[in-house]
């Protein structure tokens, strides 16, 4: 943005929670305590419930660059609501879940019972399997792993690396049951009104460069991740059966069924927007 401005706009960045915490994130941007922001909507169960949907299952996305690109362009075409005293500059994904755990998760059976860290969408998905969901952030999952306060966590493979979970966790379950978190980065609308107009142009152009890029980045970072885990941790990765997986995808059908009935209840097009992102993945995961 600095240098397609000519130097006119900068950035100044407070990662790691040190200007606003991840649930004051939002409102923060609202109030003007930051300019910009980036958060994940499922951490405010409610309030963002037609973004948050497309993390529920029933659309297998390729890779996180897909998806991330779905996200923006149909909630382009959507314009949320829950969005609407938001200038938003981008949206991304993380990467696709999958089941991390000490001991190996081969069968449903092996799930029954198990505690796993799971936050927003995944919440649902979780308990229809027959497990357990333990909400806390990730940063307290390690010691939660290292006490065998959980028995795992479902999240992309990045943080396998990033939080160092492969020295604890040695089992990844290959079953995907959503894409990973949505996220939005979101402006205030009197500091965007504020800017010239050339100068928003520069940032509207860069919206969905931005949301493919960092789908591209997480996808080589998540690659990263899982090729360091398994040469230098001996993570070892189980691929289920496909009658196996059927048996997992049928569980946790009627968590989509609930999702739908709660959109509609709250008269939301949660069924067109759904038919939309399965539309575009198909499109753009040719």
């Amino acid at each position: 943005m600095e240098k397609r401005t000519n130097g006119r706009v900068s950035i100044m960045t407070f990662p790691g929670q040190t200007l606003l915490t991840v649930p004051a994130m939002f409102d923060g941007v609202l109030a003007g305590v930051a300019d910009i922001g980036v958060s994940c909507p499922s951490y405010e169960p409610g309030r963002f419930p037609l973004i948050v949907s497309m993390e529920t299952p029933g659309i297998t996305y390729p890779n996180t660059t897909v998806a991330s690109r779905v996200l923006w362009e149909v909630v382009q075409e959507f314009q949320p609501e829950s969005l609407a005293r938001f200038k938003v500059l981008h949206m991304y994904t993380a990467g696709l879940n999958h089941i991390c755990t000490i001991d190996p998760v081969r069968t449903l059976e092996d799930l029954q019972g198990l505690e796993l860290r799971a936050a927003g969408a995944l919440v649902p998905i979780v308990k229809a399997l027959g497990a357990v969901p333990i909400a806390m952030p990730m940063s307290a999952l390690p010691e939660a792993l290292a006490k065998g306060v959980v028995d795992g966590y479902i999240s992309s493979d990045d943080v396998l690396m990033d939080f160092k979970f492969a020295e604890i966790v040695k089992y990844r379950t290959d079953w995907s049951p959503s894409i990973g978190c949505s996220f939005a980065v979101v402006m205030n609308k009197p500091a965007w009104h504020a800017l010239p107009a050339d100068v928003q142009k520069v940032i509207d152009d860069l919206a969905l460069e931005q949301s493919v890029w960092t789908g591209e980045y997480m996808d080589k970072h998540c690659a990263e991740a899982l090729e360091w885990a398994i040469k230098e941790q001996g993570l070892e990765v189980i691929t289920i059966s496909p009658a196996e997986k059927a048996r997992w995808d049928e569980a946790i059908e009627p968590v989509t069924d609930a999702c739908l009935a709660d959109l509609a209840a709250k008269g939301l097009p949660g069924e067109e927007y759904l038919a939309k992102l399965a539309e575009l993945c198909e499109l753009y995961g040719k």
